[in-house]
């Protein structure tokens, strides 16, 4: 299986920390306190949201081409 690397939108929160929206896999949104912390929450969403796609044999949508 060849590797799934999607587009990840942060935010800057004015009351601080990240707001992290993977596009391609809609309502998957996350956050974190400082910007490694919301990447790495970003790819423990998507896993969990493709996980649950194929619990549910549903459509993995194809990744995008960005590395996050």
């Amino acid at each position: 299986m060849k590797p799934m690397t999607y587009r990840l939108l942060l935010r800057k929160e004015p009351e601080g920390g990240y707001t992290v929206i993977i596009p391609t896999l809609p309502g998957c949104v996350t956050y974190g306190d400082s910007l490694d912390e919301a990447i790495e929450m970003a790819r423990e969403a998507i896993e969990l949201y493709i996980d649950s796609l194929k619990e549910h044999e549903e459509e993995i949508p194809e990744s995008c081409f960005y590395n996050i």
